[in-house]
């Protein structure tokens, strides 16, 4: 099945989006993070890189791209996802693939990451890259099950005591 079967993608293109984002990215995080890092660190994340203030700076400073992903076949919101081209490696870094609970294992993820595949092509770009939390192991399953494979593990000081612990997964597009 074509991605576009499965998905539709809403760019976020203005502050009412922005804001819309946020709300949807915090209702995301705090439903299934807590039981994976807390609440202190998940709420310090949302606060860090999920917040309106995180997506307009990484908008306005960084060139992300962020979008809604809606369900084709009847519209509805069904998660967001988002990153940024590195021209200096010829990679896009997605940053972002989040679903609503009851959306999980509809395979929207993997129609995502074809939704990428030609936008990439379509752009020049060579490769994917994302990280991934070590414990997530639903994504690890779902990210290998498209074609992703771990090229290394990292542990960031994300600041406050806390820290992310990662792999980073890569997957060339298949325009490469």
């Amino acid at each position: 099945m074509a991605w576009r079967d499965a998905i539709e993608l809403e760019p976020v293109v203005d502050a009412a989006g922005q804001e819309r984002l946020a709300a949807l990215a915090g209702e995301i995080w705090r439903e299934y993070w807590p039981a994976h890092l807390g609440v202190a660190q998940t709420e310090y994340m949302v606060e860090q890189f999920q917040s309106l203030e995180a997506i307009v700076r990484d908008m306005r400073d960084h060139a992300y791209e962020y979008w809604f992903v809606h369900a084709a076949d009847d519209g509805r919101v069904v998660g967001y996802t988002g990153g940024h081209v590195e021209p200096e490696t010829d990679r896009f870094f997605i940053s972002k693939i989040y679903l609503l609970a009851p959306e999980r294992g509809r395979g929207f993820a993997r129609a995502i990451i074809e939704a990428y595949d030609e936008l990439l092509c379509d752009r020049g770009l060579k490769a994917m890259y994302l990280t991934v939390n070590k414990y997530n192991e639903l994504g690890i399953r779902a990210y290998r099950g498209c074609g992703f494979t771990t090229i290394d593990a990292v542990e960031t000081d994300i600041g406050s005591g806390f820290v992310m612990d990662d792999y980073i997964m890569e997957r060339s597009t298949s325009c490469a």
